[in-house]
Order: C-alpha cells, then sequence, then structure tokens
C-alpha cells in the first residue's frame, strides 16, 4: 500500500511539474533501494509536509532538513528517533535497505518458523546459534594473515 500511495505521488509530482521529466515507475526493489534523503522526501511529501512544516513538527532546524535530503548530512540519534517517530516508520527502515538487517532469504523461512517452537526448543536453537558465531568468531580470529610483501617473517 505504502508503495502505491509513493508512486502516486511522484506520477502527480511529475504531472504537476512540466519542467520536470516523468520517469519510468519505480520497481518495489527500486523503492527499497532509496537513500535516505529520498525516503525522507517521500515521507514527508506523503504526509503533504513542506521541509518548514516537517522541521516544525520534529524540532529540527529547515536548514538541516535541507542537509539531510540533499544527502550532505546524516541524522543524529536523536533526530533519527524524531523523524522515525514523526512519521510513524522505525528508525531501521529509515536507514537500511528491505532485508539488509535481516536473515538472507534462504534462512527466513526458517527463522519464521522457530517461532511455532517452545520456550526450551527456542532456548536449545539460540544455544546452537551462539556456539556457530562462535566458532566462525574464533575461526576467523585465528586464520593466518597475509604477510606484506617485502616484509620477512
Amino acid at each position: 500500500m505504502y508503495f502505491y500511495s509513493i508512486m502516486n505521488v511522484l506520477i502527480l509530482e511529475a504531472l504537476m511539474n512540466p519542467i520536470r521529466t516523468i520517469h519510468v515507475p519505480l520497481s518495489p526493489a527500486e523503492f527499497l533501494a532509496m537513500s535516505f534523503g529520498q525516503r525522507l522526501i517521500a515521507l514527508r511529501r506523503e504526509r503533504s509536509l513542506t521541509q518548514q512544516g516537517f522541521a516544525d513538527t520534529t524540532d529540527i532546524h529547515v536548514q538541516q532538513i535541507k542537509r539531510y535530503e540533499a544527502g550532505t548530512s546524516q541524522p543524529s540519534a536523536e533526530a533519527l528517533r524524531k523523524i522515525a517517530k514523526c512519521f510513524g516508520v522505525t528508525t531501521d527502515w529509515l536507514l537500511f535497505e528491505d532485508g539488509e538487517r535481516g536473515p538472507d532469504e534462504d534462512l527466513r523461512l526458517q527463522f519464521e518458523a522457530m517461532g511455532q517452537l517452545s520456550p526450551e526448543e527456542k532456548g536449545v536453537a539460540r544455544a546452537v546459534l551462539e556456539g556457530l558465531l562462535l566458532k566462525h568468531a574464533a575461526r576467523r580470529f585465528a586464520a593466518p594473515t597475509a604477510t606484506p610483501v617485502g616484509a620477512h617473517a
């Protein structure tokens, strides 16, 4: 639903602004690959907020909003919290592409199925994962480092 509302905003904007060229509609993958600034602009326009209105709502200076949208500045943790709260989205959604922080697609179904396990079974699964991750970290730590060219061993 959100994707389609963004598309409507982009299409209406293109039709109302004859100077702007009409772009081919974004695929969901392209939309999810938007930068932080692009997502901020899309959210602000979806809510029909001007930059000043958005600044007033979040108590962030309008010049800083302009920098965020232009991609010349990144928000602090406090500013991210205010922005996410204003739009009713998570800070992860603002910062990361879809699936960038979650499990790989081939593991996602297994993790979803783990929600049906009993608390004891979840504890066992957690212990197995922790052990596997520790083993992986130990292997990386113990891996020999490459000797720089010209260095004597």
